[in-house]
């Protein structure tokens, strides 16, 4: 898959366990879990935006674009 999700090394950077973050955001630690796995097939921008803003980051430094 061209698109990797780095979601689990911004958690980690901000010392923030997964169910902390579901909880901040509004969503099960169970979505949480797919999208650091990869196998969300999509997210809204609204979630999207809601956690770079409680991991004080960018889109970009939770996902990445790697040419296969």
């Amino acid at each position: 898959m061209p698109i990797i999700i780095n979601l689990d090394v911004m958690l980690a950077k901000r010392k923030m366990r997964s169910n902390e973050l579901a909880e901040h955001v509004g969503i099960t630690t169970a979505n949480i879990s797919i999208l650091k796995t990869g196998k969300a097939k999509g997210i809204r921008f609204s979630t999207l935006e809601l956690i770079c803003e409680i991991l004080e980051c960018q889109p970009g430094d939770i996902m990445e674009f790697v040419k296969e």
